[in-house]
């Protein structure tokens, strides 16, 4: 017949576990900024590849559209040269421009007064 001993310690574990010593606790901190280290650089380099590959993107967008910047260029230029000026595009078709002040998007004109009160 066997007789079942109950122990303390965790299953898997051998008779010969020991508490750690001062060399043991050295060893573990200096792995573990190891490790630390080697996770900074790594981040480090994935970080700079990410930047490097924005960076080509933002680079071939850039190229891809400079003929589209040089032609609005050419249009903004040629309505300055006619007197259109900035407002064209939000002409009525008439030719007519809008008039007052624009300040923040808003028109203020000297006509908008509120109407008197009725009694």
């Amino acid at each position: 017949m066997e007789r079942h001993r109950h122990t303390t310690r965790p299953h898997g574990a051998s008779a010969s576990t020991r508490p750690a010593g001062p060399l043991a606790k050295l060893f573990a901190a200096l792995a573990g900024v190891i490790l630390l280290v080697l996770g900074l650089m790594f981040s480090v380099v994935i970080i700079a590849v990410a930047i490097a590959f924005g960076l080509v993107i933002w680079g071939w967008i850039w190229w891809k559209t400079r003929a589209l910047r040089q032609q609005m260029r050419e249009q903004m230029e040629a309505r300055m040269a006619a007197g259109e000026g900035a407002s064209a595009p939000f002409s009525d078709g008439e030719g007519a421009q809008p008039s007052g002040r624009v300040i923040e998007g808003e028109v203020i004109r000297a006509d908008d007064t509120p109407p008197p009160p009725e009694r």
